[in-house]
């Protein structure tokens, strides 16, 4: 992963204290906490039938998901690094037609896909490439 990219990212997505100090690997948990959290700001949004607000918070989880793509290693990643943007890809394709549509169970799907990446995420050692 590219800590500079996505140090970089963050910090445009209006980030708090902390992130300069935080490893790349904290970075990712940190983008990815931040798509979670958008979409269930649009899926409360969308449920209040305030489509203009629902529309922002979507577009700013693409956002983040676009900034998990740039940070992508493909050389040190290899497969899964590939398979990885070809499901951010997918994601932010769903969270359009949600947009579009006012899907709640298509928001739900973005949520449970980048939920299972997190957890993912979270389960690897952040010192094992270190060894």
């Amino acid at each position: 992963m590219n800590g500079a990219t996505a140090l970089k990212q963050y910090q445009q997505m209006g980030a708090h204290s902390g992130v300069m100090d935080a490893s790349p690997h904290r970075l990712i948990q940190m983008l990815l906490d931040g798509a979670l959290s958008r979409i269930l700001s649009a899926k409360a949004s969308l449920r209040q039938s305030n489509i203009a607000q629902k529309g922002e918070q979507i577009g700013s989880a693409i956002s983040i998901i676009e900034a998990l793509k740039a940070s992508l290693d493909f050389k040190q990643g290899g497969e899964v690094s590939k398979n990885l943007d070809a499901l951010y890809e997918y994601i932010s394709h769903i969270l359009l037609q949600a947009n579009m549509s006012n899907d709640e169970s298509l928001l739900d799907e973005a949520g449970r896909l980048l939920s299972e990446v997190k957890m993912g995420w979270d389960a690897i050692d952040p010192n094992a490439a270190q060894r």
